[in-house]
């Protein structure tokens, strides 16, 4: 029997950035990751505090940036690498007035670090308004980010690849498998709906769809384009480009009417030819407050959840990975407007 302080149930960014929280504090823990490709491994990385249909931030954005940069660089400390993609957010704008509508929410003093006033010019892609530039924005290296740590981990002897066995539990012992464990934390994104313990949680799919092109032309580079959808450069030569949102057609396979939807998107601002090479999918976990869920079973008092990260899955993940540590080691509150009780 192995004694362990966590077992950590997930592998995407809730689960991870948590991991990173105990690598921090020195406590003992394995991962379960059960080897298919997550909606947070096949998300766009996009790193932006800024809502680009209304031009408005949202709660805590400037610390969830600030502790984001930091995290990466701890992380940098035992990858050997740092996933942060310095790629300013370009915004498109559709017309006179959201040039006028971005300048005069620049003003805001919520905005004011994030709303850059110089508009700009892009070659290549249609821009007859220019482009607002989004300070601060960036992208995460995605494959980057799990390779390293998941490679990480395996070496450290803390990755499980492996389905986790929800009967293999023993409650009253606090005993899964061969591990003993003290806290055990679920991660697992859409896929808490099969786990007895948190499968009530107020959390709905959000299905999204993205491409992979072949462009006829090269964007400009360290560049992340915005009309309707991101799209942006990726280290394979291809360019990334979406992402969709559906909460309606939930079946696990490929929408031919998002892929049409990205195609046309894609054809309004690329004038040039270009070639679907790959579309993925994957299911957001939202709420419908837009905040994450986080709390301790009203139960079993070592069983805890992590979910909701929503479309700001890195920052969400990484920000509320500390709020949850600090809860259960430091008995520090969470925020309501997070924590899991505010849906009982």
């Amino acid at each position: 029997m192995k004694n362990v302080d966590y077992i950590i149930v997930g592998d995407g960014y809730a689960g991870l950035f948590f991991a990173h929280q105990l690598i921090k504090n020195n406590k003992s823990f394995v991962i379960f990751s059960e080897g298919r490709r997550s909606a947070s491994q096949v998300s766009a990385g996009i790193i932006n505090p800024v809502v680009l249909k209304k031009f408005t931030t949202f709660w805590k954005a400037q610390e969830q940036i600030d502790f984001l940069k930091e995290s990466l660089k701890e992380i940098e400390s035992y990858t050997g690498k740092n996933y942060l993609v310095d790629s300013r957010i370009h915004r498109i704008f559709h017309d006179e007035n959201e040039q006028k509508l971005w300048l005069k929410k620049s003003e805001n003093y919520e905005l004011i670090h994030f709303l850059d006033k110089n508009f700009d010019r892009l070659n290549i892609v249609k821009n007859d308004f220019l482009t607002g530039k989004v300070s601060q924005s960036a992208r995460l290296d995605v494959s980057g980010f799990f390779d390293g740590l998941f490679s990480f981990l395996e070496k450290e002897d803390k990755l499980i690849k492996e389905k986790f066995n929800y009967d293999k539990i023993d409650t009253a012992n606090s005993v899964y498998d061969d591990f003993e464990f003290k806290n055990i934390l679920f991660c697992e994104g859409m896929g808490v709906k099969e786990n007895p313990f948190f499968s009530e949680i107020a959390v709905n799919p959000n299905k999204g769809h993205h491409i992979k092109v072949k462009l006829s032309q090269p964007i400009p580079e360290n560049v992340t384009i915005k009309k309707k959808h991101f799209l942006f450069p990726t280290d394979s030569g291809l360019y990334f480009y979406g992402g969709t949102y559906d909460r309606e057609q939930l079946h696990h396979h490929i929408d031919d009417s998002a892929v049409e939807q990205l195609v046309n998107g894609l054809s309004e601002i690329y004038p040039y030819d270009f070639e679907v090479k790959e579309v993925n999918f994957g299911f957001r976990p939202t709420v419908r407050d837009r905040r994450p869920i986080i709390g301790r079973h009203h139960e079993h008092q070592n069983f805890y959840v992590f979910n909701g990260l929503g479309a700001r899955g890195i920052l969400n993940g990484c920000y509320f990975s500390k709020s949850l540590y600090d809860f259960i080691e430091e008995n520090l509150p969470l925020h309501e407007e997070v924590s899991l009780e505010r849906f009982t």
